[in-house]
């Protein structure tokens, strides 16, 4: 068998991430993905060219997005003879797509890739109920009057209700923020270690803004220029005065607004190659991607839904012989604070690592100066499947200004599942 080569990040480009109904409210998945994937086209000159696959996706689609990654690829200006695929792993989507994309790669089946994501809270389908609907499919179908009339036959106005779109688990009934606020009790963790968290997403986040490191890698998209979640001017003072957001009853909620992300529209892309396509066309090799794990728990027998990704990052550092000791900079996504800290100390914990993770040694502390140093999403927003794709693209920039040479990513995702990444810095 040949050896496997190398995956290198090339770079990325991302349109700003918007709050839902804000900048983006006229926009969908098509127009913001394929802005992301043009801003990519212009960036490294890739009008014409034939990629050897764009995989990319989102968690809330409307039927016609069916095509979603082909459309979106050809809107950019991209060869014709560029496939493109269609993925959804929820929040993971766009880190997924890399590591599957990067395995193809790695293995000579192509040359070079686009891993992306969109979505859009803004034009979430609406639909209605299973009984309309019913209803119009009949109607559709109905040839004669008679048969119209038919499908209509105990109709009432109370169909023409819409059913708004749910971030409810189908097995639990449970919102993720009700989840995180059941892992936040179960992992005792405050409301004030969460606003600090949040606090330094913001100001990290901001401050990367001031030294330009976000010149490259955003691309201003439908008047707007940047990210309009990040809050330089927050304090904990503001952030105090905010009230529980997804346990408003019971006196003891400790998830809020400001350290839970918002709703948000957005996407992103990343583009990958191996060594001698890049260098054939004068592009740089920011990073590599080295390794990748995806993995799930049991949420709806209590492990915690958004707990998976300790189990992710556990069996690729296994795999990989290594240990925090060796990891320069962590990238964790920031569904929400308590999520972060509970999954930071589960790491720490000794039962949770022989019971969940089957070892003897705890995974161990991480320097709070290794996280997220530019920020995450609890300060950028969440457009679900982008996040990925935006993590990595800042991860191996971050890693070739920097000289680290070792970042770790972890995405958790709605059903109970993770996505972890291992990055290194190119020489």
């Amino acid at each position: 068998m040949a050896e496997l080569r190398k995956v290198a990040i090339v770079g990325s480009a991302r349109i700003p991430f918007a709050r839902a109904y804000t900048g983006y409210a006229e926009e969908g998945n098509l127009t913001m993905l394929g802005a992301a994937l043009g801003g990519l086209v212009e960036k490294y000159n890739l009008r014409g060219e034939h990629i050897g696959e764009v995989m990319a996706g989102a968690v809330l689609s409307h039927s016609r997005d069916f095509n979603l990654a082909r459309e979106a690829s050809l809107d950019a200006g991209l060869s014709p003879r560029t496939p493109g695929t269609n993925v959804q792993i929820a929040c993971g989507t766009s880190l997924q797509a890399a590591l599957a994309l990067g395995a193809k790669i790695a293995i000579g089946e192509i040359d070079s890739a686009i891993a992306a994501g969109t979505d859009t809270v803004s034009d979430s389908p609406v639909v209605f109920g299973d009984k309309f609907q019913h209803r119009a499919i009949n109607l559709s179908r109905a040839r004669t009057t008679g048969e119209k009339l038919k499908a209509f036959k105990g109709f009432n106005l109370g169909e023409l209700t819409p059913v708004a779109p749910s971030t409810q688990e189908p097995r639990t009934g449970l919102s993720m923020g009700q989840h995180c606020e059941l892992m936040a009790r179960q992992w005792d963790i405050s409301r004030e270690e969460q606003d600090a968290l949040a606090l330094r997403s913001h100001q990290n986040a901001a401050r990367a803004y001031d030294e330009g490191f976000h010149d490259d890698l955003v691309v201003p998209f439908a008047g707007v220029l940047k990210d309009n979640n990040v809050r330089a001017d927050t304090s904990l003072e503001k952030m105090a005065t905010m009230k529980p957001a997804f346990d408003k009853q019971s006196g003891h909620g400790t998830l809020t607004a400001a350290n839970s992300t918002p709703l948000t529209d957005g996407a992103a892309s990343v583009l990958l190659a191996s060594e001698d396509w890049a260098r054939a066309r004068g592009l740089p090799v920011l990073a590599y991607l080295t390794l990748g794990q995806v993995a799930a728990n049991d949420f709806a027998g209590g492990e915690g839904l958004l707990m998976a990704p300790t189990i992710a990052v556990s069996e690729m550092l296994r795999r990989s012989n290594l240990t925090f000791a060796d990891i320069d900079l962590f990238e964790i996504h920031e569904a929400f604070a308590a999520q972060v800290l509970a999954t930071l100390k589960a790491w720490r914990d000794p039962d949770y690592n022989r019971v969940t993770l089957g070892r003897d040694t705890p995974l161990g502390e991480i320097d709070p100066d290794r996280i997220n140093v530019r920020g995450s999403s609890l300060a950028y927003g969440h457009p679900f499947a982008a996040t990925g794709a935006r993590i990595l693209g800042l991860t191996a920039k971050s890693l070739a200004t920097s000289g680290k040479q070792r970042a770790l990513i972890s995405v958790c995702t709605a059903g109970g599942m993770g996505v972890a990444a291992l990055v290194e810095r190119a020489a």
